[in-house]
């Protein structure tokens, strides 16, 4: 009875084991949060500047499902329908991790964890002026940030994978999540990321 309540304390969401899994990224470690909890919820208590870091990571990936409206000027990808539905969307990414555990037959939330540290830019650029002209410079990407974009990224591959075709959202996020992991080029935050390096290169 022990050590099934061990084992239990050592889950997230009481499926999924995070004891083993490993963040090798220096830089993402500090803000990828994997607290073994029964229920990913902060219930909107996260408001004050950089509180978005001690977020679990299965709650903001699910948060970031919710998130409504278009994606760049295409006006493409519509997702009002998931906006506010907590259960819904945490509903989406458990069916996903268990096709990752399916696919793969490793740990689906060390398989994420590692498609974050490959989809995560280094480097961007911004704008600055200088005598009344805008040149773009090239800049380091903070951690911080750095998380942010990937999983942004990696949720809008997910929906194009999955919009106006037979294929379901969940079917779509865990396919770009396996790409990102294996690092392929057909995985749009993958895209996403060399596009922001060369960029930034260009830029220097």
């Amino acid at each position: 009875m022990e050590e099934k309540n061990k084992s239990e304390s050592e889950k997230v969401l009481g499926i999924f084991d995070v004891s083993n899994v490993k963040v090798e990224d220096p830089g993402l470690k500090r803000y990828i949060n994997l607290e073994p909890k029964l229920l990913v919820k902060t219930h909107g208590k996260a408001r004050q500047r950089f509180e978005k870091a001690r977020v679990h990571l299965l709650e903001r990936l699910a948060n970031i499902l919710a998130v409504p409206g278009h994606r760049g000027k295409k006006h493409k990808i519509i997702t009002k329908h998931a906006t506010g539905k907590y259960n819904k969307n945490m509903k989406i990414l458990i069916e996903a991790l268990k096709i990752i555990e399916e696919k793969t037959g490793e740990n689906p939330v060390q398989v994420l964890v590692k498609a974050i540290e490959n989809a995560a830019p280094h480097d961007e650029i911004t704008t600055i002026e200088y005598g009344g002209a805008r040149y773009p410079q090239a800049v380091d990407t903070s951690p911080y940030r750095r998380l942010s974009l990937a999983l942004r990224h990696i949720v809008h591959g997910g929906y194009d994978k999955a919009f106006n075709k037979k294929t379901t959202i969940a079917e779509g996020l865990a396919q770009e999540i396996i790409l990102a992991y294996q690092n392929s080029p057909e995985s749009f935050a993958i895209q996403k990321k060399t596009e922001s390096e060369r960029q930034a290169d260009a830029a220097r």
